[in-house]
């Protein structure tokens, strides 16, 4: 039989499987091909469908075949809603949002934000928060030092890291990169004289803090001189301090209250529960050479309400905290450890917090040594024999404060020139 004369489609395979049944068009005439036995069959009156593909055959869509980490990125390219009838319906991403994703997920190799837009570039702190690429040990780091260096205080204004001292052990370096604090609230922390943050507060990056907070901290007189020494010899570091809070530092004496007078435009001052002697002749001094009265109250700057994390960071530092608290969670094959350390009388971390509020009641039981500046802009004019006897008292005050500032200065003039001051001036 001649197969090729007028023959219009012919297919040909050569898979093993079963295409179905294949047909032949000879003159005029359609004929099927058996393509297992090799011959010819008459055309049947009742055809199956044509199928392309085997059973079983399934097709895998992939849009990414680098890795499963690029083809679940890939995903967030739709948005998928539902309609009112319950029907899936999704749509595509505008351009800036998938370049913001993208760059957020690679924010550590950023080279310089500076001179970017504020308003893109808080949206991409947003993005990179929500990614938690800040929580990151080396990249979170470096990604929030960029954006620190750019935008200073629009990344945190006011940090509050009361009772978190486990956050500041875990996350020096990133609290170290913020810029431009204006509150600092590091209270019942015990950091003591010798820790990194304590001289970090003395340097460049934290000159614009205005709010202070350090109580309960294991302060002495060494870490007052250690934290002015800057202020009253380089006239640099905390010298634009309003509020300041040493309470419930027991080991600050009548001599170190004396490293407080070189700030200058200091409003208010805490020093209840501090280790006074002569808490009388502390009094005097305090009001004298600062001008700071003596409240009978205790005043609102001091309640720690006021002082809340602010900033575009607000949620970065949660995410820290969160992490801390995941990772001191007792275990069940600790708690044998815990309940040996309680019997051998062994002080756990955790219960420094209970002791500061032990502190708090004994402050407020010893007394209320708080301090503020008075308003002279509310008093009422005064009559001209008034207005004489203010002229008098003021010049008797300015002549009281020139002497007690020659007597200090005689006594305490080792305290700012010391071989100690200029080590430690030589550190900054």
């Amino acid at each position: 039989q001649n197969w090729t004369r007028g023959m219009s489609y012919c297919l040909h395979s050569e898979s093993h499987l079963d295409t179905g049944p294949m047909y032949v068009r000879e003159n005029g005439k359609l004929h099927v091909v058996n393509q297992g036995a090799g011959g010819i069959q008459g055309v049947i009156s009742k055809t199956r469908p044509f199928r392309l593909f085997s059973r079983g055959f399934s097709v895998e869509l992939c849009m990414n075949r680098e890795d499963d980490r690029a083809r679940r990125q890939r995903t967030d390219h739709f948005i998928f809603t539902y309609t009112k009838e319950g029907n899936l319906r999704y749509s595509a991403k505008s351009l800036f949002s998938l370049v913001l994703g993208y760059i957020s997920d690679n924010v550590d190799r950023i080279d310089s934000l500076i001179g970017f837009p504020e308003q893109i570039a808080e949206k991409l702190f947003s993005a990179a928060e929500a990614r938690q690429k800040f929580a990151e040990p080396v990249t979170g780091l470096r990604a929030l030092q960029k954006f620190t260096e750019a935008y200073g205080g629009l990344v945190l204004c006011s940090l509050c890291l009361r009772n978190r001292y486990l956050v500041i052990s875990e996350k020096l370096e990133e609290i170290k990169s913020f810029r431009e604090l204006t509150c600092l609230d590091l209270s019942c922390c015990k950091l003591g004289d010798e820790h990194e943050l304590l001289e970090h507060l003395t340097s460049e990056a934290l000159s614009s803090v205005k709010r202070l907070l350090l109580k309960d901290n294991s302060l002495s007189d060494a870490g007052l001189r250690r934290m002015t020494a800057p202020v009253r010899v380089l006239k640099k570091g905390l010298e634009n301090l309003l509020v300041l809070d040493l309470s419930c530092n027991p080991k600050i004496t009548d001599a170190g209250i004396g490293y407080l007078f070189s700030f200058k435009k200091l409003n208010c001052l805490d020093i209840s529960g501090a280790g006074l002697k002569d808490v009388t002749a502390v009094i005097k001094r305090i009001q004298m050479q600062m001008g700071l009265v003596h409240a009978k109250v205790p005043l609102k700057e001091f309640d720690h309400s006021n002082c809340k994390t602010e900033g575009w960071a607000e949620q970065t530092v949660l995410q820290w905290e969160q992490a801390v608290t995941e990772a001191i969670k007792p275990q069940d094959n600790l708690r044998s450890a815990t309940a040996a350390l309680r019997f051998y009388a062994k002080t756990h971390r955790l219960e420094e917090v209970v002791k500061c509020k032990l502190v708090e009641a004994e402050t407020k039981a010893s007394g209320n040594l708080q301090f503020y500046k008075e308003n002279v802009q509310t008093c009422h004019l005064p009559l001209k024999k008034e207005v004489v006897g203010s002229h008098e008292l003021k010049n008797n005050r300015k002549r009281a404060l020139a002497e007690q500032e020659r007597e200090r200065t005689s006594k305490q003039k080792y305290l700012c020139l010391t071989v100690e001051d200029w080590d430690l001036l030589n550190t900054y």
